[in-house]
């Protein structure tokens, strides 16, 4: 495979994964609120619990980038400098 290929397919991959990493928390938390409304008879419960599920995919994809950036750091200072 072509690096150019490799790094098309690596830039698709991270988008996904951070397209999955935003949507399953903000779902999950959705339906708990609206389940938790039914059971309380509190209609508007799904709102605040849309925005912890936002809050929780956007923590979880600023651990992701951070992780790559130091990983990347590094691979950068381990390299030889001639």
């Amino acid at each position: 495979m072509k690096k150019d290929n490799r790094s098309v397919i690596q830039t698709l991959t991270f988008i996904f994964q951070f397209g999955i990493s935003m949507l399953v928390p903000i779902f999950l938390c959705s339906i708990l609120g609206v389940w938790l409304g039914n059971l309380t008879g509190i209609n508007w419960l799904m709102i605040p619990f849309f925005f912890m599920g936002a809050l929780a995919g956007f923590t979880n994809i600023y651990k992701t980038v951070r992780k790559l950036y130091r990983q990347e750091e590094k691979k950068e200072n381990h390299v030889k400098k001639d």
